[in-house]
C-alpha cells in the first residue's frame, strides 16, 4: 500500500502492535511521547514528508501527544479520542475491539429514507450518544427510518453545533467517545435505524487546529469565510486529500456509517481534474465493492449545478443525493414570512410549486439576491437524489433568536409545512422535535476557551442579521443558557396538544411509507397547479393505475380547490385539520369527479 493510500494515525492490530503513521513534511524530526511512561518513540522519515512507526510500547488507553522538532507538542492530528479536549493529549483507542452485533443489517435504499436531523448535546437529558438510544424507540413509533447526526468531530468545549471541530477523526469526548459511537450505531441498526453522519470538509474550526504546524494543510490560493482554504489542489495537497477521504472510509469502517451528509460542499475549492468530491465517490465505491455494504454521500450544496449529483458515468461528482434549501425558502415563503436575506429571491406559492416539480427553483433565471442569472435545470435527477424539510438545524438556528415552527406559526400551519415536505416526491427530513412541536428554540452555541474568538464569535452573529432587518439582541453563543434553552422538552408529549401532533406525525409519516404513489420518490408522474391570489396548490401524483391528490390551502380562509379532470371519485386519506388531531375543521370522506373542494384554512387534504 502507497503512503498516501493509508490512514493517517494510529492503529492498534490485534496482537497488540501499534502502527503509526504521521505527515509533517515541515519537520525535521518527529516523535511521540508518552507522558506517563516517561518514553519517547522517535519516528522513521519516509516519502513525502511521512514519518512512520511500528511499536508494541503505546498501549491501547495510553495518552501521548507528537513532538516536532524535539520542542514542539500537539495532539495527533488524526487523533481518534482527546480525554482532555482539543489541546489536550491524545488517547491510544483500538476501533476495532468493539462488539459488533448488526452483522444482518443492510442499509435500506435511499429512496426507502425518512431522516430525522438531530444534535446530541441537546437531543435528551443526558446530551450523549447514550441519551440518543434511550430515545431510539420513540423515533421508531415515529416511524422515521434514518438518523442524521450532526457533525461530532472533536471541537472545543462541551457545547458546540459540530462545525468548528478540530479533530476530524476523533469523536467529541463529552459525547460518549468513539465507542459511544459505535454503540449507538449497533443499537440503531438493530432497531431497523439507519445512521447519517454529518461530516465537514470544507474547513476546520479555529480553536485547538495545530494542523499548519505539521504540513501544508492550507492554500492561501482560495479565501473563504474561515480563512484560507484547505488544501485540495495546490502544491502538497495529495496528503491532504488522503486525509479526508481516509477519514470517510474509517467512519464506514470502523462506525458502520450508513450514509455521510458532507456540509457545504460548494466550499470546498478544488480544480483538479478529479474533484476531491469525485474521488471520494470512486473510493467509496470501492469500498462497497470490497465489503458488500451500501453506503450513501449526501451534499449540502447551495449551487443548483446537477453535476454535483450527476453519476460518475456522466461526468459528474457521484454524489447519492443533496440537500434542497430552495424548497425550504419557497415554502416558508408561501406560509407568510417575510422575504428578507436569502428569502428575498422567493415568491411564495409560484415557486413552491415549481420546486415540487423541478427541485431547483433558480435553473438558470435571474437572482435577484445574487445578482446574477443562477442555476442548471436537473431534469435527468430522480426525485430520490434531493432531500427537502420544512425545518433544520441552519434554518431554525441561522435566526437570530432559534424560532423553531412552533414559535413563529400557529399549530394548524405546522401541520401543513409537514404534510407539504412529506407529499413531496423527494426524500424527506425532520428536525428533531418538530414532531411534537417542540416550543425551545434552537440557538447557536459554542463554548470557546479563547476569549478574542469567543468576541468575535459574538460580534459576527451580530453582523450577520443585517439582512434580515432584525431588531434586538441575540443571546450570548457563549453562555451556558443558550445551550440549555435549546434543549429538547421531552415532557411535552404528555400534553394534550404536543401529542396530538405527535400522532399527526406519525399518521404522514405511516402514508408515506404505506402508499403506493408516495413511497415511490417519484418525480415524473406529478402535475402540479397554484391560484397565486388564493394562495393554495393542488399536487396530483401517481404510479400506474394508482392516483393521489394533495390539496394545500395556505390562506387564512377557506378555499374552493380544483381536483384532476380523472373520470373517478375520491376518498379521504388524511386531513391535517381533523379533530383528532386538535384540528376544529369537517371535511367529507368522498368526493365525486371533476368537483371542486372547499378546503378549510391552513391545512392540507390527501385524497386517492
Amino acid at each position: 500500500m502507497k503512503l498516501f493510500e493509508k490512514r493517517p494515525g494510529l492503529r492498534i492490530n490485534g496482537e497488540g502492535v501499534a502502527e503509526f503513521t504521521l505527515w509533517a513534511p515541515k519537520a525535521k524530526f518527529a516523535e511521540i511521547n508518552i507522558p506517563d511512561k516517561t518514553l519517547r518513540l522517535p519516528l522513521t522519515q519516509d516519502d513525502f514528508g511521512h514519518w512512520t512507526i511500528q511499536t508494541n510500547q503505546l498501549k491501547e488507553g495510553d495518552r501521548y501527544q507528537v513532538v516536532l522538532d524535539k520542542k514542539t507538542e500537539r495532539p495527533d492530528p488524526a487523533s481518534l479520542s482527546q480525554p482532555e479536549g482539543v489541546h489536550g493529549v491524545s488517547e491510544a483507542i483500538d476501533l476495532s475491539s468493539f462488539n459488533w452485533t448488526d452483522h444482518d443489517w443492510k442499509n435500506p435504499a435511499m429512496e426507502d429514507y425518512i431522516i430525522y436531523e438531530l444534535h446530541t448535546g441537546t437531543f435528551s437529558p443526558e446530551g450523549t450518544f447514550e441519551g440518543i438510544e434511550r430515545k431510539l424507540d420513540h423515533l421508531l413509533d415515529l416511524g422515521v427510518t434514518a438518523i442524521e447526526v450532526m457533525p461530532v468531530a472533536q471541537f472545543p468545549g462541551n457545547r458546540n453545533w459540530g462545525y468548528d471541530g478540530v479533530g476530524p477523526y476523533a469523536v467529541q469526548n463529552s459525547y460518549g467517545g468513539a465507542h459511544g459511537l459505535q454503540q449507538l450505531v449497533d443499537a440503531c441498526h438493530n432497531k431497523g435505524i439507519a445512521v447519517i453522519l454529518d461530516v465537514v470538509y470544507n474547513h476546520i474550526g479555529p480553536e485547538g487546529n495545530y494542523l499548519n504546524d505539521f504540513g501544508h494543510y492550507f492554500t492561501s490560493k482560495y479565501n473563504t469565510p474561515w480563512g484560507d482554504a484547505l488544501n485540495f489542489d495546490d502544491a502538497h495537497c495529495d496528503a491532504v486529500r488522503t486525509y479526508f477521504i481516509q477519514n470517510a472510509l474509517m467512519w464506514f469502517n470502523d462506525f458502520h456509517i450508513d450514509a455521510l451528509r458532507l456540509d457545504a460542499v460548494h466550499a470546498i475549492k478544488d480544480l483538479s481534474p478529479v474533484h476531491l468530491l469525485r474521488e471520494l465517490k470512486m473510493a467509496t465505491d470501492r469500498l462497497t465493492k470490497q465489503t458488500g455494504k451500501q453506503h450513501y454521500l449526501i451534499a449540502e450544496v447551495d449551487l443548483n449545478d446537477p453535476k454535483f449529483i450527476n453519476p460518475i458515468e456522466k461526468q459528474g461528482f457521484g454524489m447519492d443525493a443533496q440537500w434542497i434549501d430552495e424548497f425550504h425558502h419557497a415554502l416558508r415563503t408561501t406560509a407568510g414570512e417575510p422575504a428578507t436575506g436569502y428569502y428575498s429571491d422567493f415568491k411564495g406559492i409560484s415557486h413552491l410549486a415549481k420546486s415540487y416539480q423541478d427541485a431547483y427553483v433558480y435553473d438558470g433565471q435571474y437572482s435577484p439576491h445574487r445578482k446574477k442569472f443562477f442555476g442548471l435545470k436537473a431534469e435527468e435527477n430522480p426525485g430520490k437524489q434531493f432531500i427537502v424539510f420544512s425545518q433544520n438545524h441552519d434554518q431554525t438556528g441561522n435566526r437570530m433568536l432559534g424560532e423553531r415552527t412552533s414559535q413563529i406559526h400557529g399549530f394548524e400551519m405546522q401541520k401543513l409545512l409537514a404534510g407539504a415536505v412529506m407529499v413531496a416526491p423527494y426524500i424527506p427530513m425532520l428536525f428533531m422535535g418538530e414532531e411534537w412541536s417542540e416550543t425551545n428554540p434552537f440557538l447557536y452555541f459554542v463554548s470557546h476557551t479563547d476569549p478574542q474568538l469567543a468576541e468575535a464569535v459574538r460580534k459576527g452573529r451580530k453582523a450577520e442579521f443585517a439582512d434580515f432587518h432584525a431588531s434586538g439582541e441575540a443571546p450570548d453563543p457563549m453562555s451556558t443558557d443558550t445551550f440549555e434553552n435549546s434543549r429538547l422538552q421531552w415532557n411535552l408529549l404528555n400534553e394534550p396538544a404536543h401529542q396530538a401532533m405527535f400522532m399527526y406525525y406519525k399518521a404522514l409519516i405511516d402514508l408515506r411509507k404505506q402508499h403506493p404513489v408516495f413511497k415511490k420518490a417519484d418525480r415524473k408522474n406529478l402535475e402540479v397547479t397554484f391560484h397565486e391570489e388564493q394562495n393554495t396548490l393542488m399536487l396530483h401524483r401517481w404510479q400506474e393505475n394508482e392516483h393521489a391528490v394533495c390539496l394545500l390551502n395556505f390562506s387564512d380562509s377557506i378555499r374552493q380547490i380544483s381536483l384532476p379532470d380523472l373520470e373517478r371519485s375520491w376518498t379521504t386519506l388524511l386531513f391535517s385539520g381533523d379533530k383528532k388531531w386538535n384540528g376544529k375543521a369537517e371535511i367529507a370522506e368522498s368526493f365525486a369527479a371533476g368537483t371542486a373542494i372547499p378546503v378549510p384554512a391552513q391545512s392540507i387534504l390527501i385524497i386517492d
